[in-house]
């Protein structure tokens, strides 16, 4: 709202009862001179511009150059707008010198690559500065200062939910729990940034306090922990009855492959019959882990291939060297999505497996996440997927093939256990019928 006709429209409504009297040949003088003000203030602000153009500071320039390719020589015209190049260095030179406090010149920089990528309009494709990409690399890798919480965005109400807490981290010794929503972490909304940038103000020194808050079961609490070193295995793994062997994977990451291997020859070694695949909210990860779980897995064949905007297509195989011949269930929901879809499409399009649960997310577009020479990186969507039968799942998931809810089968006073978890019981059954 515009505060300066607020106030300039008090004294017009009081006006109406005062007496009548010829007030044209002073409206007209005050129009006059209001548009002669105008002409000299535009005046005078092209002629201090122009004159101080070479206050711009070489960064500043740095940028326009970087964006547009050229290095501008011409003097800042307010009037010659239509050069994008020349309307960027009018702005970084009304910022920098007109806005009422001192501007970060490097915030103001980054400002103008996030600025960037953000215009793609794209909720998976990001700018990383420096730090935040060095973030990215420990997120990767598996291996991190944190509280020990898998988390999982929501991109249409921009809500951060937990999806599974780690045994002995600082997120369980906390109380937190799965299901719990991440209102803020120390003050920073979470529906105010991506989920990458939002996990930097959970992570942090290790021994130093994050405090968040929570939303659970429609009731606002504050939760401090303290970080610590964490390890998040994205592999779990545990025999069920009748020889069924299970594996859950949260996520997959450069080390998700040798742990699922190690996972499944040990349910082997221990008899393993037949197999339970838990992909339920695992929100996705590096395409090549997956691929590479799928090569061990599945018969010769292509898994997925993509296609990029002009219709280069790269296709991932598998060789069949390894091939895995038990019967399997894969377990999905509402949070399977990315890598996981993939995982979940090929084994439904090789009929390898029966899909259990709820309709799958629907995310069907790659990411490639490139690294800049100053440390920085840019995330930007490059690749639309396809299952092996050539659908794209993007804004649909994939069906189960048989669709069943979530529904915890124990008692008020009972924990977690697979024996109260329907889906896997039913996956059971399933398994049973082979």
């Amino acid at each position: 709202m515009n505060t300066e006709f607020e106030t300039n429209y008090a004294p017009e409504a009081a006006l109406e009862s005062a007496p009548k009297k010829k007030i044209w040949p002073v409206v007209l003088a005050a129009i006059i001179g209001i548009i002669v003000g105008a002409i000299v203030t535009a005046a005078v602000s092209i002629f201090v511009i122009t004159r101080q153009k070479s206050n711009l500071d070489n960064s500043s320039k740095d940028v326009i150059e970087s964006i547009t390719g050229e290095t501008d020589s011409e003097s800042i015209n307010l009037g010659n707008l239509d050069d994008s190049n020349n309307k960027l260095e009018t702005l970084l030179y009304i910022i920098k010198n007109y806005y009422y406090q001192d501007v970060d010149n490097s915030a103001l920089i980054e400002g103008v690559y996030h600025g960037l990528v953000t215009s793609l309009d794209d909720p998976y494709s990001s700018y990383y500065t420096a730090e935040e990409y060095e973030d990215l690399l420990q997120t990767i890798t598996g291996n991190y200062a944190g509280i020990g919480a898998l988390l999982q965005k929501n991109i249409e109400t921009g809500e951060v939910t937990i999806t599974k807490v780690y045994a002995d981290t600082p997120a369980e010794k906390s109380g937190l729990l799965a299901g719990d929503s991440i209102v803020s972490a120390d003050e920073y909304l979470a529906v105010d940034e991506d989920l990458d940038a939002f996990v930097q103000h959970i992570r942090g020194d290790e021994g130093t306090d994050v405090e968040l808050l929570i939303n659970r079961d429609g009731e606002e609490l504050t939760v401090t922990c303290t970080r610590a070193l964490v390890s998040a295995p994205t592999v779990e793994h545990q025999m069920l009855q009748g020889n069924v062997g299970y594996i859950a994977v949260s996520q997959f990451t450069e080390s998700t492959y040798d742990d699922f291997v190690e996972a499944y020859e040990d349910l082997e070694s221990q008899g393993m019959t037949s197999v339970v695949f838990d992909m339920r909210n695992n929100g996705g990860g590096l395409v090549d882990s997956v691929v590479e779980i799928l090569d061990y897995l599945l018969p010769e064949g292509t898994v997925v291939y993509t296609l990029d905007k002009y219709d280069n297509k790269e296709e991932f195989t598998s060789d069949g060297k390894t091939h895995k011949d038990l019967p399997c269930v894969v377990l999905v929901n509402e949070n399977t999505a990315s890598a996981a879809e993939i995982f979940t499409g090929a084994v439904r399009d090789f009929n390898y497996g029966t899909i259990i649960g709820t309709n799958t997310f629907g995310k069907g577009i790659v990411q490639s996440t490139i690294p800049l020479n100053d440390g920085s990186a840019v995330k930007i969507t490059t690749q639309t997927y396809y299952t092996p039968s050539g659908e794209s799942i993007h804004g649909k998931g994939i069906a189960p093939d048989m669709e069943l809810e979530y529904e915890f089968l124990g008692g008020e006073n009972d924990t977690y256990s697979v024996d109260f978890d329907n889906q896997i019981q039913k996956a059971l059954e399933v398994l049973a019928g082979n």
